[in-house]
């Protein structure tokens, strides 16, 4: 099959990250431009109104044929569908998307906690904001969230572990991500309450042991978290 290519910024996991994962589930080839020689040009080139047809916003943004998708939850939409990465009817279609959007929400707010004030201003002109922002989200915001995907697991009939039905979907790999973010960037939050959350532990460890994600986990096509990502590990505001 002709490759997907994926546009997203070159040194970092961020939002990028989710497609990644999924693409690697798939086994199906991809080019992940911007990491290329000269492949900025062309990733800045798929969200510049003047050059795409249908720009988005702000990367990702994926190439499939001809056809170009932004949005994280949207560009799994479409992987779940064409690779046996999200169940077969509408209605488990549509939940898969559901919780992808919730995946996202925890995300974005997993990302105000270091730019509570604005994404204009670096961390150290917010530090104080910054602080509080952390406490409220390791205190309140992460159980809640945590919560409601333990309960959805939980109550999922279909045999397996998983999200949705009975077999491995997209959700599951973001998940994955999203525990492990978190895991990273507020370790010790983390650590006080994962008795809360045994079935998403287990679901992250079952997705890393996955032969195609554990050799993607192992290789230089994944890159490390950082301090320039969406997940964070700054000392001064966890407690």
């Amino acid at each position: 099959m002709q490759p997907y290519i994926l546009y997203y910024w070159p040194n970092i996991q961020g939002r990028g990250e989710f497609v990644r994962l999924a693409l690697e589930e798939a086994g199906v080839p991809y080019r992940d431009v911007a990491r290329e020689p000269k492949g900025m040009p062309q990733m800045l080139a798929a969200i510049d109104p003047a050059q795409a047809g249908h720009p988005a916003y702000a990367p990702p943004v994926l190439k499939a044929g001809e056809l170009l998708i932004g949005q994280t939850a949207n560009i799994l939409l479409y992987l779940g569908a064409h690779h046996g990465l999200a169940p077969r009817s509408e209605a488990g279609r549509l939940w898969c998307n559901q919780l992808q959007l919730t995946i996202a929400d925890i995300v974005n707010e997993a990302h105000d906690t270091h730019h509570p004030i604005s994404t204009n201003l670096y961390y150290e002109d917010q530090k104080k904001e910054a602080k509080q922002r952390a406490r409220d989200f390791t205190t309140e915001r992460i159980p809640k969230y945590l919560g409601y995907f333990e309960q959805v697991l939980q109550a999922n009939p279909g045999r397996g572990g998983f999200m949705a039905g009975s077999r491995l979907s997209y959700v599951d790999l973001s998940l994955f991500q999203l525990m492990e973010g978190l895991g990273y960037a507020f370790p010790k939050a983390m650590a006080r309450r994962q008795a809360a959350w045994p079935g998403l532990l287990a679901l992250r460890d079952k997705v890393a042991r996955r032969p195609r994600i554990a050799a993607y986990l192992a290789s230089e096509r994944r890159l490390p978290f950082s301090e320039e990502g969406i997940f964070r590990h700054y000392p001064e505001p966890e407690k």
